[in-house]
């Protein structure tokens, strides 16, 4: 009897065994699946930051920037710096400011990088270090972006970005080998008020009202450049800037960037106008020499005669009073002149007439003789 018992207490202990190893085991397990539940959570979040990073860094025109300055807070803001701070902040926005490269929109997670501020000389204004988030529009040459059309003219086209941008697109940057310009109403055309109450004609006009009395259609189609709703695709092609405020020059050619869409300068010169303007008239008859020579001789006199006409009228004016005075001048003279000659023949022929003067006359006779 004792060999089974002990055979059955052997067994038992076998199993037990077995129970506390696989007892032993069961933890270990549970342990690396936490572990691994924790590894993938901690990518998760991980990746959930990477990707939050990544949308703070679009690849569009909007980005933010973390950036840093030295501020000097008035005095009247000495009890709340940070509401100082912030005012001043607030009178970023909107404007271009050259350090961020863009257009600041909105400033956040402000803070301030010293735990004191610092008041210099007899300044009284506090000096902060603040570091703050800011949204900023910064647009890059290059870029492809799309505004709405708001102005339509035979020179340029005017779009608005985000409601608050402007862009102007040249006429050189128009692809006018497929669109053209076509002219709206007037507003004091009679048609005008008829065509505004039938359907689309009225539609039609109003738009061409709206977008500056005109607007840009297809040559082949007649369909106007641009979508439905009036939006319109461009590439930026330039920068300005004027008075912090951004404005940009757009593109719609297939290669925006070629020299070709360089405007080209007017080179006509008056000469070569008054050439052209010869050369259209008709060949006139031949002229004769003597009209040559007298032609010559007009153009002798013009020059040697200097009348000033390339003088102002009173220029001009103090020529002619000068003119006056030296033929007034000249006249005198001649008059004094002729006053003396008169004279002097009314004393010869008095002399002559005396009866020494006629000795004097004798004696000069028989001397000569």
């Amino acid at each position: 009897m004792s060999p089974p018992a002990e055979a059955h207490k052997s067994k038992k202990r076998k199993h037990a065994a077995a129970a506390e190893g696989a007892g032993a085991a069961e933890p270990s397990t549970k342990r690396s699946k936490k572990d691994k539940d924790g590894a993938k959570d901690a990518k998760r979040k991980k990746g959930a930051k990477e990707d939050k990073g990544k949308g703070r860094a679009t690849d569009d025109a909007f980005r933010v920037v973390r950036a840093s300055l030295t501020v000097s807070v008035p005095p009247a803001f000495a009890a709340d710096l940070r509401g100082g701070v912030e005012e001043l902040l607030d009178s970023m926005l909107v404007r271009y400011i050259p350090a961020l490269q863009g257009v600041v929109l909105v400033h956040d997670r402000l803070e301030f990088l010293d735990n004191v501020a610092t008041i210099k000389a007899d300044c009284p204004s506090s000096n902060c270090r603040v570091a703050f988030d800011a949204t900023v529009w910064s647009p890059q040459v290059g870029m492809k972006l799309s505004g709405k059309i708001n102005l339509c003219s035979p020179d340029h086209i005017s779009l608005l970005v985000h409601r608050t941008f402007n862009v102007s697109i040249p006429r050189h940057h128009i692809t006018t080998d497929s669109y053209e310009f076509e002219y709206g109403p007037a507003e004091n055309d009679p048609e005008f008020g008829g065509a505004q109450d039938e359907g689309a004609d009225g539609e039609r006009a109003q738009e061409d009202m709206e977008h500056g009395g005109g607007r840009w259609v297809h040559k082949i189609t007649g369909t106007k450049l641009g979508d439905a709703d009036g939006h319109l695709e461009f590439t930026v092609v330039g920068l300005t800037i004027a008075n912090q405020m951004l404005s940009l020059v757009g593109s719609i050619q297939p290669d925006p960037f070629s020299p070709e869409h360089v405007p080209k300068a007017s080179l006509t010169t008056v000469s070569t106008a008054s050439r052209k303007a010869a050369a259209s008239q008709p060949p006139s008859a031949p002229l004769s020499e003597r009209e040559v020579d007298a032609m010559i001789d007009d153009d002798d006199d013009d020059d040697d005669d200097d009348d000033g006409s390339d003088m102002d009228p009173f220029g001009k004016l103090g020529k002619m009073g000068d003119e006056a005075e030296r033929r007034a001048r000249e006249a005198q003279e001649a008059e004094a002149r002729k006053e003396k000659k008169r004279k002097r023949k009314e004393a010869k022929v008095q002399e002559g007439a005396t009866p020494e003067g006629a000795g004097e006359k004798k004696i000069k006779k028989k001397k000569k003789s």
